[in-house]
């Protein structure tokens, strides 16, 4: 189960050619006081998680099978300040403004999470990305898009804000929403193999 309403997540799971459900889970996604960002991302992944698990209660209550539950949460850090989804248009110029001819680093938080039971994984990924100078032009034509409207950071480095991405420097699936990789590894540590999963679209 996916714990998301992301199309870039969808689509990379869909990739794997993973048989999934969709049960987006409504969290607020403001960091607390104080908080890191590592820690942010994380803490808000598992609560998605929660949240998605508790939404399947009653299945869970008629005897189904174990579900395994998959979120994340991504923000783009530039000096410190964390980058989440812009509230406008505005506010989305003023974030593509900040990181255009500069370097700034992307964290998504996963968390896996076995119901009913609980057992549970985590993990933060890391990615720098260096972004090309915008001319105001190239900036008020993107945000046009609407693209940037649903992107932390305010760009999708799969979509047409690509063409503005000049070099990543860790793992690129982290920079779309879900690191691949670290996902692997999280349905290791709870005892599964993803792989045995890849394929199973093509026999439900």
């Amino acid at each position: 189960m996916l714990a998301s309403g992301s199309p870039r997540r969808r689509e990379l799971l869909a990739g794997l050619d993973l048989a999934f459900t969709l049960r987006p889970a409504d969290v607020d996604e403001s960091p607390l006081a104080g908080e890191a960002a590592a820690a942010c991302v994380e803490r808000l992944a598992l609560a998605k998680a929660t949240t998605a698990a508790g939404l399947a209660g009653a299945a869970e209550a008629a005897g189904d099978a174990v579900e395994l539950v998959l979120a994340a949460d991504t923000l783009v850090v530039l000096d410190g300040r964390m980058l989440g989804k812009p509230r406008d248009a505005a506010e989305a110029r003023r974030m593509l403004a900040s990181i255009a001819g500069r370097e700034h680093t992307v964290l998504t938080g996963v968390a896996l999470l076995e119901a009913p039971g609980g057992r549970r994984a985590t993990t933060v990924e890391a990615s720098r990305v260096r972004m090309a100078p915008m001319t105001p032009a190239e900036l008020d034509w993107y945000v046009a898009t609407g693209e940037p409207l649903d992107k932390a950071g305010s760009y999708a480095v799969q979509g047409k804000g690509g063409l503005f991405v000049e070099a990543v420097e860790g793992n690129y699936t982290n920079v779309v929403g879900l690191p691949l990789p670290a996902t692997h590894r999280l349905f290791a540590a709870l005892g599964y193999d993803l792989r045995l999963f890849c394929g199973l679209s093509r026999r439900t």
